[in-house]
């Protein structure tokens, strides 16, 4: 069976730094054999991938497509908040996903913007990334970003 940290190098992905806590809170946390991941943005060199809330085809708005990419950034923080802790090879499985979008007005197709994540997730750890989800549509989340993703796995 591939590790984790391998398969990210045959994806050609790099785990990035993480992403320092914008306020009272750590990156991650574990408590027995699972570990939480605090919120994620789609932080990627310090800046966000998109700003916006999502819409299908509203002009000024983030398009579904740049959400999807922006809740891949997502996960690929929380992992590196894992990493930073545990390592990413400490990984046994993707527990579950939690993820928020910045919708606009009508807007109800969360849960393919978080597809973005999970088919990540999947990648990265196959059978293993299979995993329950909630997907939720929210007026704002900080900084403006139209995605936030939370992790728990179990290491």
């Amino acid at each position: 069976m591939t590790t984790p940290s391998a398969r990210l190098a045959e994806l050609g992905v790099t785990l990035p730094e993480v992403v320092p806590p914008l306020a009272a809170y750590v990156p991650a946390t574990q408590v027995g054999d699972f570990v939480y991941t605090s919120g994620q943005l789609p932080l990627r060199d310090g800046e966000l991938t998109a700003v916006g809330k999502v819409s299908e085809n509203a002009e000024g708005l983030v398009h579904v497509d740049d959400a999807v990419f922006a809740a891949r950034q997502c996960a690929l923080n929380a992992l590196a908040a894992i990493h930073g802790l545990v390592g990413i090879d400490a990984v046994k499985r993707i527990v579950k996903v939690t993820g928020y979008v910045a919708s606009a007005p009508g807007f109800s197709d969360q849960a393919v913007v978080l597809n973005g994540a999970s088919l990540f997730l999947g990648e990265v750890f196959g059978e293993a990334g299979t995993h329950v989800r909630s997907a939720v549509g929210v007026a704002e989340l900080p900084l403006g970003a139209p995605v936030e993703v939370e992790l728990t796995v179990q290491v």
